[in-house]
């Protein structure tokens, strides 16, 4: 795209021990397309490289030691710096190229958010049959308690405006796995189906090894779209990042003084 969007946009890559595909992921995703881009992970403790990788690829670091999925999340969306927010796993199943467009069709829609559905597009040996059937049936269930008609319940890919954690209601409460699906009711809900749109993108098969637990993570998502619908889910860890984390930016990192 040759267009310069006249947006600032930061991606967020959640990562633990990705050091196989985390470099692949950073280099896929375009630049020169918006008026600043920042690319940062947010690290929940690895033991291999992925840190590391980080730096010498020249983006930022950030360093969570709270453990979860959506703790690196709840973190991630306070200390972006820019007014644009892309989410994607690194580990090269989403399509990094595609960002410039979402974040496009974000600008000229007029949308405050997009989920990007893997279900339509998912390319052959992206999904196990067990993970197809999971997503597919904590989707169903999604779609029945809330209503709010979204395809893919579980897509990590998401591109919204910063601005919309300004009202409490938009903040996510979970630390793990079920903040993906938290976050999409929440977004239907508080933002309206006119404003918070799916997308399909395709969806390949991942480098590494997965951090993910079929069947735990799987039941957990279960359990809360079942508490969320009662009103009886938990917030465990306050919202926001921490002054005392580590973070490239600082020079704080552990790799940093070494």
């Amino acid at each position: 795209m040759s267009e310069v969007l006249p947006v600032t946009v930061t991606v967020i890559l959640p990562t633990r021990n990705e050091e196989e595909a985390l470099g692949p992921t950073v280099d896929a995703i375009p630049r020169g397309w918006c008026k600043d881009l920042e690319i940062m992970i947010v690290d929940g403790n690895s033991t291999d490289r992925t840190r590391e990788i980080g730096l010498e690829k020249g983006i930022r670091v950030h360093l969570e030691d709270r453990k979860g999925y959506g703790r690196a999340y709840r973190t991630g969306f306070d200390i972006a710096s820019n007014e644009i927010i892309v989410t994607m796993d690194a580990d090269c199943t989403y399509p990094a190229e595609v960002v410039p467009q979402l974040v496009k069709r974000l600008l000229d829609d007029e949308l405050d958010f997009i989920s990007c559905d893997r279900l339509s597009l998912a390319e052959d040996g992206s999904m196990s049959g067990l993970h197809g059937f999971g997503n597919w049936g904590l989707s169903f269930t999604a779609r029945m308690l809330f209503g709010y008609g979204l395809k893919d319940s579980q897509t990590g890919m998401w591109v919204f405006r910063k601005s919309i954690f300004n009202d409490d209601r938009m903040r996510p409460t979970n630390d793990g796995m079920p903040l993906s699906e938290e976050i999409k009711i929440l977004a239907r809900r508080y933002l309206g189906k006119q404003k918070a749109i799916e997308i399909s993108v395709p969806y390949r098969p991942r480098v590494g090894e997965a951090e993910i637990h079929t069947w735990g993570d799987g039941w957990k998502n279960f359990k809360f779209l079942f508490a969320r619908r009662l009103g009886i889910n938990r917030t465990l860890t306050p919202w926001g990042g921490r002054d005392s984390n580590p973070d490239s930016l600082k020079g704080d990192l552990p790799e940093q003084k070494s």
